[in-house]
């Protein structure tokens, strides 16, 4: 993945809450049931933390149960990117936003109809924007 916005770590650093940029920047993960994007029920949509670009519609979120925000399909094909991820000894699909690379969450194919995705997302990686979906 060629990222469209390069910034230097301590730009990063600068710009990102320190839970945001450990998860961002160096693939870290909230505590369960710990974000209050996780409740968010608006309509709106949710936007990459690190660059503001839009990921998620809000008419996409649904309760999983899993303790993460879920989504069942990303705003567009340019919204997200995925990669293999083999850490932690399992065999999972990493999900990146597109425009900088920040580390969102991952993607498991245990989702609702009509794609049966289920993206597990950061909520410190996200913002949510109301009313625009």
């Amino acid at each position: 993945m060629a990222n469209k916005i390069t910034k230097t770590d301590a730009e990063w650093r600068a710009e990102l809450t320190p839970e945001q940029y450990r998860i961002l920047r160096e693939h870290g993960t909230e505590r369960p049931f710990t974000s209050p994007i996780n409740n968010e029920k608006r309509p709106g949509m949710f936007t990459c933390a690190g660059c503001g670009k839009e990921l998620f519609a809000s008419a996409t979120k649904f309760d999983s149960g899993c303790g993460w925000p879920s989504f069942y399909a990303p705003a567009s094909k340019e919204a997200v990117a995925e990669k293999e991820d083999r850490s932690l000894f399992m065999q999972r699909t990493e999900v990146l936003c597109d425009d900088c690379g920040g580390h969102l969450g991952h993607v498991f194919n245990d989702g609702p109809n009509p794609t049966g995705l289920r993206y597990c997302i950061n909520g410190a990686a996200l913002k949510f924007n109301p009313g625009k979906a």
